[in-house]
């Protein structure tokens, strides 16, 4: 669907769901979202996903590494359903990756050809991302993509009660650009 120099952005595959546990499965990798999953998250998240491609015509697309076919997580867009907070109704843009894949330039990657697939085929006025201030890694990249730290619309996340390390999170927007 969208290809990269060493990646391919595609649609999901049955195939995939017990590599997106192993994934999702990983301390690391969910330390910044709540914790591991069970089989049945990742059955309500494919379901969402899936959901979301038929509805909105994106999702959190799979990423595979194209020199082995490796699954390595995804990248994508959804729509912000935070019931109140100043993101809600906008295109989210998020990416999760298994952590053998840190490190070697696949989110950035995968992100930028999620941008201009996104700006070539959508019509939001922004793309926004969400993180809690300690995940540096991906407000890092957030930066390194263009997106502008935007605190006016930082807020406290409704799947976390207020005092949880997890409730604050702050957003970073990128403009549509001009043609």
């Amino acid at each position: 669907m969208i290809e990269t120099e060493r990646l391919i952005i595609r649609p999901w595959r049955d195939v995939d769901r017990s590599k997106y546990l192993a994934c999702c499965n990983d301390e690391a990798v969910t330390a910044h979202l709540g914790g591991p999953a069970s089989m049945e998250d990742i059955d309500a998240s494919l379901v969402r996903i899936r959901k979301s491609q038929e509805e909105n015509g994106f999702c959190f697309w799979a990423v595979e590494r194209k020199s082995d076919g490796a699954f390595l997580g995804y990248c994508g867009f959804k729509i912000a359903r935070d019931e109140g907070t100043p993101v809600e109704g906008d295109v989210e843009m998020g990416w999760r990756l298994r952590r053998d894949a840190w490190g070697q330039g696949y989110a950035i990657e995968a992100a930028r050809a999620c941008l201009d697939w996104a700006w070539s085929n959508l019509k939001a006025d922004r793309i926004v991302a969400i993180t809690v201030p300690a995940n540096r890694a991906s407000w890092s990249v957030m930066e390194r993509l263009g997106m502008t730290r935007r605190p006016d619309l930082d807020f406290a996340h409704p799947n976390f009660a207020a005092d949880h390390p997890l409730s604050a999170h702050i957003t970073y927007v990128m403009e549509r650009p001009c043609s």
